[in-house]
């Protein structure tokens, strides 16, 4: 696998249309599943150590905000794979920009406070609490953590599998996934059916969703 990482940062892959496709599907997967693995670890030591809270909006532990930002740094920073800090400086920037974004929007137009970073600690650089510098600098790590070893993996696994296999797989995944947040974040409300979060909550668990 190290000898594949390094051809992969050496060498354009070449893919046919569908294969990329099933590769970001991929990505956009293990993406949000890694973001609500953080989120998960970072809300325990937020509360003191003390709760466990579930994150996101869904059935799945998959967050949205994740697949997108990771999706949106793929495309802008693939052919600049070679270069680390560029990576990571325009990660910081992105997600900076999309975290601003997508909680002001949340707010003043879904009347929804996904996040409040004036509520959390390690909040330096706190900007309207919507980001602040160690998120960023989360994302910016996490960003490398993609390029050099999820990417590389979704790639291994696209050379390596058979095509229709591979195909199948991933388009699954991804269709599994989405449609998990599809019903939590329209047909659950248009047809008032019963979200993630209520039925969690009646669980016991600890649910913050968006």
């Amino acid at each position: 696998m190290k000898k594949y990482i390094k051809n992969y940062i050496e060498n354009d892959q070449k893919f046919d249309k569908k294969t990329l496709l099933a590769i970001i599907c991929l990505i956009i997967v293990i993406s949000g599943i890694a973001g609500w693995l953080y989120e998960f670890i970072f809300y325990f030591f937020n509360s003191g150590m003390k709760t466990f809270y579930f994150r996101g909006g869904n059935f799945l532990p998959w967050i949205n905000i994740y697949a997108i930002g990771a999706t949106a740094i793929f495309i802008l920073t693939y052919k600049k794979r070679k270069h680390p800090l560029y990576i990571f400086l325009i990660s910081i920037i992105a997600s900076g920009i999309l975290e601003y974004i997508g909680g002001y929007y949340m707010e003043h137009f879904n009347d929804v406070k996904c996040w409040d970073y004036n509520k959390e600690i390690l909040n330096f650089g706190n900007i309207n609490g919507y980001v602040c510098l160690r998120s960023v600098l989360i994302f910016g790590i996490m960003s490398l953590i993609l390029m050099y070893l999820i990417v590389p993996f979704c790639f291994y696994l696209a050379s390596k599998l058979n095509k229709k296999t591979f195909l199948i797989i991933s388009y699954t995944l991804c269709f599994i996934f989405l449609a998990d947040e599809l019903y939590n974040l329209i047909f659950a409300n248009l047809l008032e059916l019963p979200r993630a979060s209520s039925i969690y909550k009646k669980l016991g668990l600890k649910y913050l969703y968006f």
